[in-house]
């Protein structure tokens, strides 16, 4: 398995689907299944029975998982969508940069 280029906290744009467009931030990355959740994004109607927590129970939206490959990191830089490369920094530790700008992304 390859190792993903976006970590949670990460600010996203969408290249597929209905929420193509749009940005958010990813809120959690769930590694086996690579797939990401953002805030906003690929909003569901989910049917819940009443609980402690939500005594009425009903439809609850929520955000439901996008594969990996429909979101590019967005460039600290100029704001827009770039791809991601890895290089080592002057401490030896590896890091993220912009291949648009070169801009590391932390």
């Amino acid at each position: 398995m390859s190792k993903l280029n976006i970590k949670k906290g990460d600010m996203v744009y969408v290249n597929t689907g209905s929420d193509k467009g749009k940005t958010g931030h990813v809120l959690r990355v769930l590694v086996k299944e690579e797939r990401a959740i953002v805030e906003g994004i690929n909003i569901v109607s989910k049917s819940t029975k009443p609980s402690a927590k939500n005594p009425q129970g009903g439809i609850v939206k929520q955000e439901a998982p996008i594969h990996i490959s429909n979101l590019s990191l967005i460039d600290p830089k100029s704001n827009k969508p770039t791809r991601i490369g890895r290089r080592k920094n002057a401490e030896g530790k590896t890091v993220r940069y912009s291949k648009k700008s070169g801009e590391v992304i932390e």
